[in-house]
């Protein structure tokens, strides 16, 4: 297909499974202090010491899966206790953390993005140690474009809060729809520029386990969905390092350039139009979107507080 290729039945049911797997554990452990500290902390620490160093690092010494982890568990981590500390939600220095985590994220991806280019401009080569092929081109510096923009669009970071109710979801109100559908695109285009072998679980699979998440379980928390989910995803690839060399988890990029150029465009304009969509909103509002929410106004806002009980 034009996209994704090497699909059988039984890769399609496993990558189901694995999108069930993820928004369930992810939906469980959000609504529980104790599994979450289960999952989160007593796990991981079990493994680090069991298991992951006979599992985790790659050929010739590659310890970025492990990094990845372990700065996913980090992000979880924070948030939980900014959920489950009394006060903390009410001090602004910590509540800064998510906005932090989040824009270091996306400007590694950045980063890797212009990398990428650089090293492989009109090539295609394989990498020996992790077995990704690569393919640098003018995808690579528009996406790498759209990150920034992302960044740029991260507003009402002070107005995180804690929902009233049993879960203590960690709530951004202003990162709403169109934000995170602007996000998923450049992920997505991020995922087949640079993990391409492994874009449809890394990429794909992923961003809709958090997507949907939020769009049907809890509004508000995407990026607490994110952030579990990535964890989770992560832990899973160091236990089954070898997980992408089974015919169960066989479905790559495409690797075509016009699939490349597309996705790469779609996540630039998105962005671009939340950026603009921003702009549009400060004026008329006349509110700063770091120190302020700026979608008061919106539907989708007040459905998230509806929804948290912080009307």
């Amino acid at each position: 297909m034009f996209f994704f290729t090497n699909y059988t039945w039984q890769n399609i049911l496993i990558g189901l499974a694995v999108l069930a797997g993820l928004i369930l554990v992810n939906d469980v452990t959000r609504r529980s202090k104790w599994l979450s500290i289960i999952v989160y902390i007593i796990m991981p620490v079990v493994l680090t010491f069991t298991v992951w160093p006979k599992t985790a690092v790659r050929g010739n010494g590659d310890w970025f899966p492990v990094v990845k982890t372990y700065s996913a568990l980090a992000g979880v981590i924070g948030f939980m206790a900014i959920r489950y500390i009394k006060g903390a939600d009410t001090k602004k220095w910590l509540l800064f953390f998510p906005a932090l985590i989040l824009s270091i994220n996306i400007a590694e991806a950045v980063y890797r993005d212009f990398e990428v280019y650089a090293a492989y401009a009109g090539q295609a080569v394989t990498n020996p140690v992790d077995g990704l092929l690569m393919q640098g081109g003018i995808w690579n510096i528009l996406n790498g474009i759209a990150g920034i923009v992302l960044i740029l669009t991260l507003t009402g970071i002070f107005g995180i809060r804690i929902a009233k109710t049993k879960s203590k979801d960690m709530i951004w109100p202003d990162q709403l729809w169109f934000w995170i559908v602007a996000y998923d695109l450049w992920n997505l285009s991020y995922c087949y520029n640079c993990i391409s072998t492994r874009s449809m679980y890394a990429g794909l699979i992923l961003l809709l386990s958090c997507t949907i998440s939020e769009f049907c379980l809890k509004k508000g928390a995407w990026l607490q969905h994110r952030a579990q989910t990535l964890a989770l995803w992560a832990m899973f690839s160091i236990t089954f390092s070898t997980y992408a060399k089974s015919p169960l988890f066989s479905i790559t990029s495409s690797y075509k350039p016009e699939a490349l150029t597309i996705i790469s465009i779609l996540s630039i304009v998105s962005n671009v139009a939340v950026l603009v969509y921003e702009i549009i909103q400060i004026k008329k509002t006349k509110r700063n979107p770091v120190t302020q929410d700026l979608y008061v106004d919106l539907k989708s806002y007040k459905a998230v507080l509806a929804d948290n009980n912080l009307n």
